[in-house]
Formats: structure tokens, sequence, C-alpha cells
């Protein structure tokens, strides 16, 4: 019998992390990949140690408060942690982590692709070629919205805000951005702080959001605020599903108060809003913002560092 820490991964993460992790721990690993239900979550509190879940396993109280005392540590395979409630886990006495940091490029480098496609119709132009029907050409044939000197407004300039900020900078882009609090000279590069989202908004050609998914935020683009954009305005967002109230987005795109959406998140997932598809100027991915090999290893071994201080006896560095 192994007297090493017995760690699941419910999800299939990489293979570099899962091999790492076999070389500290007894892995049980979920072969199948399929989420971890409530039940699954409660049944392996009492044959592990730790866990690396993904966004896609639910610590919810009731869930936490079922666990077995043998778990002490869940070791997030992501940044956001909405999946868990970290007040119960914290009076089960379970340590938290996320990782924070290593995602943040991929993520920006999403949402630059989500905004460029949104803006430049890149689902029907998609479309016309895979189906052979791109038959002619015009002057007014598939003009879209140019992002060079447009205003981008970016809700949320924490780590991914930042990068995404950056990158649209490369496209002369005039950054804006709400945020809790003012960044310093150095981190905000010339970019224009609003300490309203109210006034952020009438000034955005574009807006991406970069903000957690919390009891304010939660369908933070409603019908009251969409309507403050500028009209043909696009939206972005590359965070969390739970921010947007899609009936508002879908009533924005089809009264032409919105000229486009680029989307990487839903309220469902997976699966996202079928109302969605019948619609060409949303272009939508299915929440891929981290799906690249080089940062889904970060991610993995941001997680096993936080892991492999824990049981040494250390203070993890993403304790949260």
């Amino acid at each position: 019998m192994s007297d090493r820490p017995v760690l699941w991964l419910p999800r299939r993460v990489s293979d570099a992390t899962i091999a790492r992790a076999r070389q500290g721990y007894d892995v049980i690993l979920n072969e199948a990949d399929t989420p971890g239900t409530a039940d699954e979550i409660i049944a392996m509190s009492a044959k592990v140690d730790a866990m690396m879940p993904c966004h896609s396993e639910h610590f919810s109280a009731e869930v936490v408060s079922k666990l077995d005392p043998r778990l002490k540590i869940v070791a997030n395979h992501s940044v956001g942690v909405d999946h868990c409630d970290l007040p119960a886990l914290a009076a089960k006495g379970i340590v938290v982590t996320n990782t924070p940091d290593v995602l943040s490029d991929a993520t920006a480098e999403l949402a630059m692709l989500l905004m460029l496609g949104a803006a430049r119709h890149a689902v029907r132009g998609d479309r016309l070629m895979r189906t052979g029907a791109w038959d002619s050409w015009s002057p007014s044939f598939m003009v879209g919205k140019q992002l060079t000197g447009a205003r981008l407004g970016i809700v949320g300039m924490g780590r991914v805000g930042r990068a995404f900020a950056e990158k649209a900078r490369g496209f002369d882009m005039e950054v804006h951005y709400f945020n809790r609090s003012r960044l310093s000279p150095e981190q905000e590069q010339g970019a224009t702080y609003h300490d309203s989202i109210d006034t952020l908004l009438t000034v955005a050609d574009f807006l991406s959001l970069h903000c957690p998914a919390t009891p304010e935020t939660v369908n933070l683009m409603d019908a009251e605020n969409l309507a403050k954009l500028p009209d043909g305005a696009v939206l972005v967002n590359s965070a969390r599903g739970a921010l947007v109230d899609e009936d508002a987005l879908l009533g924005a795109i089809e009264s032409g108060k919105l000229a486009a959406a680029g989307l990487d998140c839903f309220k469902t997932e997976p699966g996202g809003n079928p109302k969605f598809a019948a619609h060409e100027n949303i272009f939508m991915l299915p929440h891929i913002g981290s799906a690249t090999t080089k940062t889904r290893d970060a991610m993995g071994f941001r997680a096993l560092d936080n892991l492999d201080a824990f049981f040494a006896g250390q203070t993890p560095r993403d304790l949260l």
C-alpha cells in the first residue's frame, strides 16, 4: 500500500500533467472524461486526499456538507472558482487553490478572435465558402466594423483584461475600462479609466467582458445596459456566461442595436443557447479560451505546484 497522497482527476487533463501527477501521487483518473457528478464527488472524497477539478465539477454547499473528512485540498484546474462554494469549503477545513496568471494570454488571444470574427462576419463568410454559395461580389458585400481606431471598452482589468488591452493596442484601439479600482499608471498604459460602468458603456464601440461571475455581475449585460452602448456596437464575452442576459442579447441583435457578438461562454454549458444559431452575426466558440497545449500544461502544472506545496507542509502559492 503506497503512502503517497491519493489524487482524483475527474477530467482528462493534459498528458504532461497526468504524467507529472503520477510521479508524486497515486492517481485515480476518470478515463471516461465526463463531468464529475455531485454523487461522484461525495463518494470519491472518502477515497482520496486531494482533487483537481475543472469548472465542470460543482462544489455546492450541499455537496461540501457531505464530503468525507479525508479530503484535504481542492486544487482547481482553472482560475475561476465560481463552481466552488468557498465559505462552505473553508468551514469544512478544505484548502482551495486555483491557477491564475498562466491562462491570461491564451484567453486574451481568444477574445481577440471573437472580436474579429464578430466584427468581420466570420460566420457568414465561412458558410458561404463551405456551401459553395459565394457567387458574387460588390463594394457593399460583407462590410463589417473595423477595429483600428475604434473605442474598446473593457469590463474587468485583471490579468486577462490587461492582456487583452495590450493586444488591442496592436490594432491602435482606444482603450477604456471599468474596474473595481483604478490601475496604476504602469498597468493602465494610457487607458482611460471610468469609475462607473454607465460612462464606459456609452463610449464602447466594442465591449469585452473580463470580470468574474459574482452576485453583483450576474446578468450585468441586461437590456438596460445593452441599450447604453452606441448603436452598432459589438459585444465580446470570453469570461462567464452568467454575465450576459441572453434574452436581452438576442433582442439587441434582432433590433440591430448590436451589430454583432462574439461569445465563448454561455448560461448553459455544454450546449449553449440554440436560439443564437439563427443569427450569423453571433460568432460562437465552445468555451475554449484556455485551450492551447502550452496553457493547459501550465494550468495542470500550477495546480500540481499547489498540491506539492500543501503536502510538503507549505502554503500553496494560489491559496484562496
